[in-house]
């Protein structure tokens, strides 16, 4: 006995391939919008994962990238500040050699006394340098300023370093120890830079043969001295400036890697799809147009 065809029966398998055409064009639809070929995980269980664990990389690469950055931004503002510190201590050089050739007399070593004052306080200032709102020069203490403009030399930072995670287990310092060039002024004795310079102010101002002997002697000699920490100083940051550059060279490096390899794991090819969607689209008009010519409404429908 053959089986009878009703109604029914065409009008469901016609119901069943209007929706999977449009199901079809649905998808090819979101494809388009997103550029991805994985919408959700049941498409592609393996490929889903792989872009999981792809993303959480570029993730962590871009953390690492922004680190290396405000690292760099970090090493050049304190870079500049140090440039303006051997700025003013080559001037004071300069002053200390004119003072000391016997050809000045007590007025004019008066004042540069003055100058060398001001000069001292300028170097103060540079050292109160800050990046975005933090001292660079305070260690880890960077809401202090390192030092208090006036008599005070005093340094109010501490010795603890700054990094910057700039890799897995990698990272670079960016703080640089001023301390050791600057010092804690003439009541330490300690004869760095803060020290020098308040000395030599001094003998500027005695004006007795000891004064003068120990501006061409002594006190050059200990300017001098400072001037080669702050050069290393200088050469230290400008290290760091290095490997934060090369740092961020490797980051871009293995970022357009994964980016590219998350690519082709997950990104639609547009064109294809395009194509697809087209095709899909023409395929469900002309489902809907044999449908509507197949299945005719009546009163049999609504009898049965």
């Amino acid at each position: 006995m053959s089986e009878r065809i009703t109604p029914s029966m065409l009008t469901s398998s016609t119901l069943n391939d209007i929706n999977s055409s449009l199901s079809q064009l649905e998808r090819s639809s979101n494809e388009l919008s997103s550029g991805k070929t994985i919408l959700e995980p049941s498409d592609n269980p393996y490929g889903a994962s792989q872009v999981v664990n792809l993303q959480s990389q570029l993730d962590g690469l871009s953390s690492y990238a922004s680190n290396a950055q405000d690292g760099i931004s970090w090493e050049s503002t304190a870079s500049g500040a140090m440039a303006n510190m051997n700025s003013v201590v080559e001037r004071v050089r300069e002053l200390l050699v004119q003072a000391s050739n016997g050809t000045y007399n007590q007025g004019n070593r008066n004042s540069i006394a003055t100058e060398v004052t001001q000069l001292t306080e300028t170097i103060k200032q540079d050292a109160n340098t800050q990046y975005g709102g933090q001292y660079v020069f305070s260690g880890t203490a960077t809401s202090t300023p390192p030092y208090q403009q006036g008599a005070n030399d005093e340094y109010a930072g501490n010795s603890e370093k700054i990094a910057r995670a700039v890799g897995p287990g990698a990272s670079v310092t960016i703080s640089s120890d001023i301390s050791s060039l600057l010092g804690n002024g003439q009541a330490s004795g300690d004869g760095k830079l803060l020290d020098t310079l308040r000395t030599i102010s001094e003998h500027l101002s005695g004006g007795s043969a000891e004064d003068i002997s120990a501006l061409g002697s002594t006190d050059l000699k200990n300017l001098e001295a400072n001037m080669e920490t702050l050069s290393q100083l200088q050469a230290s940051s400008g290290s760091a400036t290095d490997q934060l550059q090369m740092a961020t060279s490797r980051i871009e490096g293995l970022e357009a890697s994964i980016s590219k390899t998350l690519s082709n794991t997950d990104a639609a090819e547009i064109a294809k799809t395009s194509i697809d969607y087209s095709n899909e689209q023409a395929a469900y008009n002309a489902a809907l147009h044999a449908g509507a010519t197949i299945i005719q409404e009546s009163l049999l429908n609504f009898l049965n």
